[in-house]
């Protein structure tokens, strides 16, 4: 006797057409996108699912999990997965999966992308003139440093991270990363530095860049104290999550001059609301912390092949499950 077809849910950011999935899962499960822009929305719609698909407009939380009635397997088509209860999913046998790879190049470029035009004054320059503000030259820019033998610390060598060290050692920065969970030996083979401390870490790096997952280990760990051991005139990169780092605080470094810019793709609320402060300072250009902000709406991830890439690869992992195969990338 052959298996029912599965139902399978997406909850929220991908909508219709559905191609990718429904061509990985065609012959098994019939595929369904709600575009829920809030976790209230889902209430009597994904009771029945088989498989759920969760994106990031919101957290999918024990209230959710505890509705759900015959789901086999709850799949989160990218990277962090910490808007999801795993622990509830745990608690009900329900496995929890995500896709770690799909983004790693994109992320990294844009990591170096925000550094470099940051550093090299290409951003507050651009910002600055085209409010006619200074001369046209590089004088209101200055200090604009050499970027080669300069400090690139990391902070999390992932896989991520890792592909960002490459890049940093491609434009001749001095690479340097903290990560007490990477095992010795990753120093050796990419031939970059390994320090034992958050403090030595920021103390020596000219810019900073975050690659570490959002966890209760790293939730804030970059706040006020920790951006004043970072040099003035520093400069401090975001594409990880936004509750590693107090943005706040980060706004406030950038008006008193301490940091030299910031780069910003992740923030702790996505879509930050309308009278958010750090939008209100990113927005009005007689904020002293303007010329010296890149905010990106969390798109460091996006390429058209990556967001392919990781549709597939989260239907495949659904496939695996219906077909009792083991899971790739189980984090619960």
């Amino acid at each position: 006797m052959s298996q029912k077809r599965w139902k399978v849910v997406i909850t929220d950011l991908i909508v219709e057409p559905l191609d990718f999935e429904r061509d990985v899962l065609k012959d098994i499960a019939d595929v369904h996108a709600l575009d829920a822009m809030q976790e209230s929305e889902l209430v009597g719609r994904i009771e029945d699912a088989d498989a759920i698909m969760v994106y990031h407009y919101f957290r999918f939380t024990r209230a959710s999990i505890e509705r759900l009635n015959q789901c086999k397997i709850i799949v989160r088509p990218g990277v962090g997965y910490d808007g999801i209860d795993i622990a509830a999913a745990r608690q009900k046998g329900i496995p929890v999966c995500n896709v770690p790879d799909y983004g790693t190049e994109e992320v990294a470029d844009s990591a170096l992308a925000m550094a470099l035009a940051l550093a090299r004054g290409t951003h507050f320059l651009n910002s600055r003139l085209k409010r006619r503000i200074g001369a046209w030259n590089v004088d209101q820019a200055l200090p604009v440093l050499r970027l080669r033998h300069r400090t690139f610390g990391i902070i999390g060598c992932g896989r991520i991270g890792t592909a960002a060290a490459l890049r940093a050692k491609a434009f001749g920065f001095d690479v340097v990363f903290y990560d007490p969970y990477v095992k010795d030996g990753l120093d050796k083979a990419l031939g970059i530095r390994r320090v034992d401390s958050l403090k030595d870490l920021l103390t020596e790096s000219y810019i900073v860049s975050m690659h570490c997952p959002l966890s209760p280990q790293t939730r804030g760990m970059i706040s006020s104290e920790q951006i004043h051991w970072m040099p003035k005139g520093s400069f401090l990169i975001n594409t990880a999550r936004g509750g590693v780092i107090d943005t706040m605080a980060v706004i406030d470094a950038l008006a008193s001059g301490h940091l030299a810019g910031a780069g910003i793709d992740v923030l702790e609320q996505e879509p930050p609301p309308t009278d958010s402060p750090i939008l209100a300072a990113w927005r009005n250009p007689d904020h002293p912390a303007h010329d010296r902000l890149l905010l990106n709406p969390h798109t460091a991830f996006y390429c058209d092949e990556g967001c392919e890439e990781f549709r597939r690869k989260g239907a495949m992992e659904i496939a695996r499950a219906y077909r009792g195969e083991p899971l790739r990338n189980v984090v619960n």
